[in-house]
């Protein structure tokens, strides 16, 4: 396709069209997987953890188990970066002339977003098991943003996952286009070729490409080397002068 470059994306050194950039399925995923980020990270930072005044201490309300707040806000808070780094890498995508740094990038946009997925994954079950233990806050303190960061973690599986799975298709063209031959039989060229000009209706043409005969074939003015007689009286000419 016209102005395809390598591993799907333009042709480098094109002009940035920024309509197509938003309506890019990589960009839409990433923005998406950006705004994920924050919601989880903001739901469990906020009121994820209450002041109980029995033990004077602040405690997570996913069981009083703090490091399933630390692993929400921490894998929320890396996917937040990740996403805006991947996104300003989406933007150079296009200016990136190296083919193998293309490569690097979308290997590494693919290895990131399928491990991603993988920790929503596990931090879905983990907070989600850990809030079917816990008893209900006073007053239901935090209820809803505990709520909300166990739905947009299970939402955020699926979003890097899909990430993952773009990056997979650019992948793949990028391989089948290393190994694609673009070489094509050039049916133009003639198969017969005419006669010299002016030659009579009923000569035929040449049906082999010129030069096509082998080196033992020689016309009747091909040259022959001197036998050696020739050469000793040649020898005694010389001498005598």
């Amino acid at each position: 396709m016209e102005g395809i470059g390598a591993y799907g994306g333009g042709k480098a050194g094109g002009a940035f069209d920024p309509v197509a950039f938003v309506r890019r399925p990589q960009v839409i995923l990433r923005a998406v997987c950006w705004l994920f980020s924050i919601i989880v990270f903001g739901c469990i930072s906020s009121q994820g953890w209450w002041y109980n005044s029995t033990t004077n201490k602040e405690e997570c309300l996913y069981n009083g188990d703090s490091n399933a707040c630390n692993y929400g806000v921490g894998i929320s808070v890396i996917a937040f970066l990740a996403s805006m780094g991947f996104l300003a890498g989406e933007y150079l995508f296009e200016q990136m002339s190296s083919v193998k740094t293309r490569k690097h990038y979308v290997l590494g946009d693919l290895g990131f977003s399928g491990f991603w997925s993988f920790l929503y994954f596990v931090g879905f079950w983990y907070l989600a098991s850990k809030w079917g233990k816990s008893a209900t806050p006073p007053s239901g303190y935090g209820v809803n943003n505990v709520r909300a960061a166990i739905a947009f973690s299970f939402f955020s599986i699926f979003t890097w996952a899909g990430c993952a799975f773009f990056a997979f298709q650019r992948f793949r063209q990028g391989a089948d286009a290393a190994f694609a031959t673009n070489y094509e039989a050039d049916t133009t060229l003639p198969t017969s070729y005419p006669t010299y000009p002016g030659a009579p209706d009923g000569d035929q043409q040449y049906q082999e490409p010129p030069f096509s005969g082998g080196i033992s074939q020689r016309g009747p003015a091909d040259f022959q080397a001197p036998g050696s007689s020739v050469l000793k009286v040649q020898y005694k000419k010389k001498k005598q002068v």
